[in-house]
């Protein structure tokens, strides 16, 4: 069994406070939940936000109904709980009126459950966020050496559970297409703000093809035959869906910087390749470079939101083209790196990095080296 980062959930609990956890669908929210539930000493009720009774009951705002759902239970869980309208609502009452009540509420959808919870529940909630599962993660089923060496298996078919659990090449290609096309975007197709399926799908693979580069968001509009505003928001809502990651240009206002283009990774590599049916061996393919960026991106961001680590996150570029894939803000320096597949001789810092931030740090990631960032 791979241990997951937040287990055992309870360090996370605290009396008459919400334990709010997201993430992607089928990253494991529900098996997090079940096995704390399974070993715990509080008497607790599990319930899901698709029973309708529950969605009923919840949303109500009545105060009989809603403390009568939990009366004599020391935790409240409630999985999926996105699907109750004005679940916010309903867990300030709970915590308001049963001050000893521990609860823990899972949503795969962060715009929808982040919007109902975020004004209700100040400063009586938590948050954690959910990923597929990190490198870090695995160290509790493989070594170091092994990591390495399945490297190309995770570059391929990302890190989704059940795709790390499916047994042979033909189940992980299954698991990982089933997820990217039944589970990805259904939320988001659900919004009457979607209008068009094929457009949001067309997107996704443009961004596929260009993962690691700028983007422009005219250029993707003209593409897909929309116009830019209608390009940007259904960027914002498949940021908020956990399916892609945009990276914004650092600058100092220096005038040799790109300040204003933007970069898009995928939460998971395997939902990149499954979006455009590409799951051929690493030396069969032209793209592995771009493999290797998203993955140490995704992974890096993984690693810094389980191990606490605070940092705002760019790309460096300049207009004469030095540039440094990953800067990480934090503690009042930067930290610069560079991700190379397989490098073919000593990569220095570019020059005008070094000469504009002297007190910057300088990384290169292989994956000969790239655990040492990542655990």
């Amino acid at each position: 069994m791979i241990t997951r980062a937040y287990a055992p959930l309870d360090r996370y609990l605290q009396p008459g406070k919400v334990l709010v956890i997201y993430g992607p669908r089928r990253v494991g929210k529900t098996t997090l939940l079940r096995e704390f539930l399974a070993h715990t000493s509080l008497k607790y009720k599990l319930d899901s936000g698709d029973n309708v009774t529950t969605q009923q009951t919840l949303s109500s705002q009545e105060f009989k109904q809603v403390l009568g759902y939990t009366e004599g239970y020391d935790l409240l869980a409630i999985d999926e709980a996105q699907g109750i309208p004005q679940i916010g609502q309903a867990l300030k009452i709970i915590v308001d009126q049963m001050p000893d009540i521990r609860v823990i509420a899972t949503g795969s959808s962060s715009f929808e459950l982040s919007g109902q919870v975020g004004e209700p529940l100040t400063g009586r909630k938590r948050t954690l966020t959910l990923f597929p599962i990190a490198q870090a993660e695995l160290l509790s089923r493989f070594n170091r050496y092994e990591l390495r060496q399945r490297l190309p298996e995770f570059l391929i078919f990302g890190a989704y559970p059940e795709v790390i659990e499916s047994p042979t090449r033909s189940a992980k290609i299954e698991a990982i297409t089933e997820i990217a096309n039944s589970y990805l975007l259904k939320d988001i197709l659900a919004l009457d703000r979607v209008r068009s399926s094929r457009t949001l799908t067309n997107l996704l693979k443009l961004l596929a093809f260009q993962v690691g580069n700028e983007v422009s968001h005219s250029e993707l509009a003209g593409q897909l035959g929309v116009d830019t505003k209608t390009v940007l928001r259904y960027l914002d809502l498949l940021e908020k869906a956990f399916v892609v990651i945009r990276l914004g240009a650092f600058s100092r206002n220096l005038r040799q910087e790109i300040s204003n283009r933007a970069k898009y990774y995928f939460f998971d590599t395997g939902i990149r390749n499954a979006l455009i049916a590409q799951f051929n061996d690493l030396d069969q393919r032209n793209d592995v470079g771009q493999l290797w960026e998203n993955f140490f991106f995704a992974e890096r961001m993984k690693h810094r939101a389980y191990a606490g680590i605070y940092a705002n996150a760019y790309f460096w570029r300049t207009y004469d083209k030095q540039e440094i894939d990953l800067v990480e803000e934090r503690e009042g320096k930067l930290f610069g790196y560079e991700c190379k597949w397989s490098p073919r001789k000593v990569v220095s810092a570019p020059r005008s990095w070094l000469s504009s931030y002297a007190d910057a740090e300088f990384s290169v990631t292989t994956p000969e080296n790239y655990l040492d960032f990542l655990t």
